[in-house]
């Protein structure tokens, strides 16, 4: 059993290198997938209250035979639930449906800068944090300015910044802007769209005996990056979590960021209003 090894935070806690995600799952759908996958191997879990599967997640974990304490459970605030008192609530009743004592990673979903309460948001992160009830607080979607104003005006710096990060759009700027700030770079839909039936994609995967999906998530972690693939089938589970033993070579992996067609697939952090 291949068991990821953990890449260290700025607060000093310990996050698994690759993780298993959980969109667009139903909680029937996550209790199953999330089971198996903790059985496999998995250490790092994903959802977000958006989902509408925590409760499923928190299942999938009691019911899994591994421990609580080995597992690394992430959620998200929702776009409704930012402000103060509001990301406490919002906070309380994610944990009530992941049936968890407490969270591991806690992130801000998206900035929603229209509304402009994120700052409010992270205050409260900070409080979580503090009172033990979150171990390590994060975003996602945020830009460096955002995450510059977020340390300006409560000084803390999120750990953690989850990013639509994948072959056609590999986020050179953002991945060196964490490097130099100690943000840990999280990527979601690690495959995108397309990659994983492309020439240059599948030529390294033959030639190296691998899958696609093995050969792209092997290039997110050779750039530093968190990816959190998500699959409903066990043997696909398995193989993406079976790249640690090997490594791409530097033309590999030149070849590979060649083939990127640059491509932004989900919302725009400046302008993204979903809530």
């Amino acid at each position: 059993m291949t068991i990821a090894p953990t890449v260290k935070l700025r607060d000093g806690n310990e996050m698994p290198v690759l993780g298993f995600g959980t969109w667009p799952m139903d909680d029937a759908q996550s209790e199953v997938a999330v089971s198996e996958a903790l059985r496999l191997g998995y250490r790092l879990v994903d959802t977000a209250a958006k989902y509408g599967n925590e409760s499923g997640v928190g299942a999938g974990v009691r019911t899994s035979g591994v421990p609580r304490e080995q597992v690394f459970v992430t959620t998200k605030l929702r776009g409704s639930q930012h402000g103060y008192d509001e990301a406490l609530a919002g906070f309380e009743e994610s944990r009530a449906r992941l049936g968890l004592d407490y969270v591991d990673l806690y992130l801000i979903h998206w900035p929603l800068p229209g509304i402009d309460k994120y700052v409010d948001s992270w205050r409260a992160f900070v409080e979580l944090r503090d009172r033990g009830l979150v171990r390590s607080i994060g975003v996602s979607n945020f830009t460096p300015d955002q995450m510059d104003r977020l340390t300006a005006e409560t000084g803390v710096t999120p750990a953690v910044n989850q990013i639509e990060m994948h072959l056609d759009f590999p986020q050179d700027e953002m991945r060196a802007w964490h490097t130099e700030h100690d943000v840990v770079t999280e990527s979601w839909r690690p495959f995108g769209r397309g990659p994983l039936s492309r020439k240059e994609v599948l030529d390294v995967a033959e030639a190296r005996g691998c899958t696609p999906a093995q050969i792209l998530l092997r290039w997110h972690h050779q750039l530093g990056a968190v990816p959190i693939p998500k699959s409903g089938n066990p043997e696909r589970m398995a193989q993406n979590l079976a790249i640690f033993d090997f490594t791409l070579t530097e033309e590999e992996m030149t070849t590979l960021s060649a083939a990127s067609q640059a491509v932004r697939l989900g919302g725009e952090p400046t302008t993204h209003v979903e809530l």
